[in-house]
């Protein structure tokens, strides 16, 4: 016995040297630290990391793509044989469910199983590695934790809520351990309902209330089209505040049809929402008070310390602290290490999870939809609720519609159409060409678009909607709906189409018919404007036959759609979607600049 203590006071007193793989600014690192785990190196491809890493943590920085990382490269940092944990965090954004379209020929999942090939030319006593909870449905996850397993490894993982052990955000995170002897138990969270005294949360309005703000960043509001919206929002909801599902009288957009940041504002008696790496210009979290949080205030809801030092413009520093791992969180699994694995002794106790014992906090999750409800009913309440909307009035304007399907309305001399619209029972509007301009009495047009709601009436008066396109100009379909989504857009009535119709996973709140008067190049879109064809999975040979054409045609008639905005996925647009089925998720088209699928192909 005496023999087994001092082999373990031996063990103790031994440095715990460490690497960090895809260290980025420094998280994971800097909780290392501050737990007496010497990170002795950080690896990157980042350029823009090196400055924060090395300014504020004692370790080297390898600016290196990990799979080009040797055994060698490591060995100048620690003594041969006495690196005992290497820990990292491959990049997420592959598996995260912010990127629904990560599809298995990512480049980035290669990185994780060189993530594995290093475990296995080091040989460290310790493995460990953190990322986001939808890494362990997929396959390269299985081969990450099966490589080792091959190479000696007793691993276990478990996915838990950063906001459970003292960071003020709810954070969901994979975090996975491998020991070369015994099994490792994850520690117990401090704070929460799933902690031994139940204690409180660490909120975000106790993690910044003494940060010191510059003149600007305390100006509030933020900009663009639906900046305005956010003042209504209450704290510690999103744009879900304004659909029909949270009993908004006027609801801007469709339930679940954005990402949950979006419009998100923090509530200051709660820990934030997981802080995106990267977003638009509706990202959140936004601070209870209508602004945006400042550089300083993300790093206190990430717990990076106050001195830590980043770089870069805003947009690169939020990026920088969006991708780390939360300092806490690093700092509490390193205790639990150290207790476990080296047997340090520390001044307090940490307890540790039984090995099927069970976290709280997706159940939780899951029963906010009915708190929010009720929030968004009482900040309903307090305000003056708004008549149906109805604009009666008539209007000619000129507009343009450009390659990638952008709508502008312009100048004449540059003008594609000549656009009539006309507000009473019914919304309609006329689309000519410029310079064949005629009043509705002298000609019939060539086809016409009718949207009218499915089930019930809708928020605007207008019973329903009816463009009629007077040209055989093909662009002339796209710029009919374009032009129905500009009406709602500038009349506050709908975010765009999609959020008329409701998001695609979901019964469309509004019904569609093409009537085509004459044999014009985009009759055979009828059965997708009715909906025959869109919202489901199809076939090849099933898309075929609803579109009354030979299988081997759909590839043609697909691209055709795509030339009239149509967002036309298969395989080779998002790869997760088997060979030979097709998806088109809407009636109408949804491309813009913007859109992501417009710089995908189809073949």
């Amino acid at each position: 016995m005496s023999n087994v203590n001092s082999q373990q006071k031996k063990r103790r007193e031994r440095k715990i040297y460490a690497v960090d793989l895809f260290c980025g600014a420094g998280g994971l690192t800097c909780g290392l630290e501050s737990a007496g785990i010497d990170v002795r190196l950080g690896i990157d491809i980042n350029p823009d990391c090196e400055y924060p890493y090395t300014a504020n943590n004692n370790a080297q920085f390898l600016l290196k793509s990990v799979d080009n990382v040797s055994a060698a490269d490591l060995e100048g940092a620690y003594r041969k044989n006495s690196l005992r944990l290497l820990a990292g965090c491959a990049p997420c954004q592959t598996f995260s469910t912010y990127n629904q379209k990560a599809t298995s020929d990512d480049k980035r999942w290669w990185l994780l199983l060189q993530f594995a090939r290093l475990v296995t030319e080091i040989r460290p006593e310790l493995v460990t590695m953190e990322n986001v909870p939808g890494l362990r449905e997929q396959n390269v996850f299985k081969r990450f934790v099966s490589a080792l397993e091959a190479s000696g490894y007793f691993t276990d993982y478990k996915v838990v809520n950063c906001a459970d052990y003292g960071v003020p955000q709810h954070r969901e995170r994979l975090i996975i351990v491998g020991l070369k002897e015994g099994a490792f138990s994850f520690p117990r969270p401090t704070h929460g309902p799933d902690s031994l005294n139940n204690g409180n949360f660490y909120t975000a309005k106790q993690a910044i209330e003494s940060v010191v703000l510059e003149a600007h960043e305390k100006a509030t509001g933020i900009k663009g089209r639906y900046g305005h919206l956010l003042n209504d929002i209450p704290p510690g909801l999103n744009y879900s505040f304004f659909t029909e599902e949270m009993g908004h009288p006027q609801p801007v957009f469709a339930w679940r049809s954005k990402f949950s940041d979006f419009l998100y504002k923090a509530d200051p008696h709660t820990p934030v929402r997981t802080i995106k790496a990267q977003g638009g210009q509706y990202t959140g979290p936004f601070h209870w008070d209508n602004r945006p949080f400042s550089t300083s205030e993300y790093k206190r809801l990430q717990t990076f310390p106050d001195e830590y030092e980043l770089c870069g413009n805003r947009t690169t520093q939020i990026h920088q602290i969006g991708n780390s791992v939360p300092p806490q969180m690093a700092r509490i699994l390193a205790i639990a290490i150290r207790h476990q694995v080296f047997n340090t002794e520390f001044g307090f106790e940490l307890s540790f999870l039984e090995e099927n014992e069970q976290l709280g906090f997706r159940q939780r999750k899951r029963q906010l939809t009915e708190k929010y409800r009720g929030k968004a009913a009482k900040a309903l309440e307090q305000e003056e609720q708004p008549s149906s909307i109805h604009i009666d009035k008539s209007y000619n304007y000129f507009a343009s519609l450009s390659d990638t399907f952008g709508y502008r309305r312009i100048d004449k001399e540059k003008a594609d159409f000549l656009v009539s619209v006309y507000w009473n029972s019914e919304l309609k509007i006329d689309i000519r060409e410029k310079m064949a301009a005629k009043t509705c009495s002298e000609t019939k047009p060539m086809f016409s678009i009718i949207i009218l709601p499915a089930k019930r009436n809708w928020t605007m008066s207008a019973e329903r909607i009816i463009v009629n396109v007077y040209s055989d100009n093909p662009i002339g379909y796209t710029a009919a709906w374009k032009a129905v989504e500009d009406e709602l857009i500038r009349n506050n009535i709908k975010a765009d189409l999609v959020q008329l119709c409701g998001y695609y996973q979901y019964e469309p709140k509004i019904r569609c018919e093409l009537n085509c008067t004459e044999d014009v190049p985009i009759s055979f879109l009828t059965p997708v404007v009715n909906g025959d064809v869109t919202r489901k999975m199809l076939l090849e040979y099933e898309l075929a036959d609803m579109l009354g054409i030979p299988s081997v045609e759909v590839i043609d008639y697909a691209q055709r759609m795509r030339d009239f905005g149509y967002e036309v996925r298969n395989n080779k647009t998002n790869p997760q979607i088997e060979k030979g089925q097709w998806l088109i998720p809407y009636a109408f088209p949804t491309l813009t600049p913007l859109s992501v699928q417009l710089r995908k192909t189809l073949r």
